[in-house]
């Protein structure tokens, strides 16, 4: 949903355009909170939660961990323990619906309605079928207004693989690729490092990080002898907070070398297909839907991360499995005999893959396209 779109509903549902604006400024806060927790909350959604009184914060939280209390009540228990600050009767700006659930921790709904604020605001409801609608129902029930959509694609964004599962679905999958303007990723003898410049390369870890799973083929090991871990990030989030993703690796002839790096750390390595490696988790060959929906069902994987060549690429691409195709593109030619970005065997026009650009954003001396199929 676009901003105007956002604005545009909300507004017909009879929000004042005051209230509106100031309603997107606080959401705006709650979801800088959120981001503090999105490297360190899997399985669990990233959460910021914003209470407000008389134009004024008295309490703020985001979700850190999963098993840890939600970002409801961190904001509470902050405005709790300012003495000056009563919470009755104030407005809770919320990034997700409010679970209304007993999981690891108590529901967030009952604590909101137990304070006694006035309002909710949310970006999103929430896609957990133990939450869907019953979180918002619960305040409404207890005389609490409610409002849902302020900075919703924002929210959704943040949380695309989380609601995408609970929805039913599989999990959330971005093919990240570095490319030259005449679309090649490599030369013809393998050599691709390095195309994009260092700010590209350091970004690629924000990615990882937000992922349960980074996917590659053997190829790709054998060229390159990848890490495919997260080893920094940018906002500062302690690595040891940080769980790593699970290194999935397609090898259907089983050939993974013994000494690739990467299997310096076996624990987090699952290959897939032939290849038997002490103390690596091996799965038989199956066709990737059914791969995905696997490491969602046994390993909690809400959004996976494909970094592969052109042809386990090209692959999750003509099997409709890719939900978001991030490209950085690299000021520099490489030439027509260079590897191209996929290996997709199309003759006619009618066969073409069309995307839509959802942003466009340079990355030091490169450009980073986020674009999505059109279904």
């Amino acid at each position: 949903m676009s901003n105007h779109t956002e604005t545009t509903s909300l507004a017909a549902d009879g929000l004042a355009a005051e209230t509106l604006a100031s309603d997107q400024q606080w959401m705006q806060r709650a979801l800088a909170l959120a981001k503090r927790g999105q490297y360190t909350t899997r399985p669990n959604p990233a959460v910021g939660c914003v209470l407000v009184k008389d134009g004024q914060v008295i309490g703020e939280g985001f979700h850190p961990k999963a098993g840890q209390p939600h970002a409801e009540v961190f904001a509470l228990r902050q405005a709790a323990e300012q003495a000056h600050a009563q919470i009755k009767g104030a407005t809770a700006y919320v990034t997700l619906e409010p679970c209304a659930h007993f999981g690891r921790t108590p529901p967030c709904a009952n604590a909101l309605v137990d304070a006694g604020v006035a309002r909710v605001v949310m970006a999103s409801l929430d896609t957990n079928p133990q939450v869907a609608g019953i979180g918002r129902a619960r305040l409404e029930a207890a005389g609490i207004a409610t409002t849902v959509g302020v900075c919703e694609a924002e929210a959704r964004a943040l949380n695309a693989g989380f609601l995408q599962v609970m929805a039913g679905g599989r999990p959330y999958v971005r093919l990240k690729v570095a490319a030259s303007l005449d679309g090649r990723t490599a030369m013809a003898s393998g050599e691709s490092k390095w195309i994009t410049g260092a700010a590209a390369r350091a970004e690629v870890q924000h990615w990882r990080a937000i992922s349960g799973a980074v996917l590659t083929g053997i190829g790709t090991i054998l060229a390159d002898d990848p890490l495919l871990n997260v080893r920094a990030v940018t906002d500062g989030t302690p690595l040891a907070e940080i769980p790593q993703p699970i290194r999935v690796v397609l090898d259907r002839q089983g050939r993974m070398p013994a000494d690739a790096q990467l299997l310096q750390q076996p624990e987090s390595v699952l290959l897939v297909g032939a290849a038997q490696v002490n103390g690596v988790e091996t799965w038989p060959n199956m066709d990737l839907a059914d791969l995905l929906n696997h490491l969602r069902d046994d390993k909690q994987v809400r959004d996976v991360l494909v970094e592969a060549g052109a042809t386990l690429g090209a692959a999750f691409l003509q099997a409709g499995l890719v939900d978001e195709l991030i490209v950085y593109l690299a000021p520099t030619l490489l030439g027509a005999s260079a590897r191209p970005m996929f290996d997709l065997p199309f003759m006619q026009m009618a066969e073409q893959l069309r995307f839509e650009l959802v942003e466009m954003q340079p990355v030091g001396e490169d450009i980073r396209l986020i674009l999505r199929p059109r279904r």
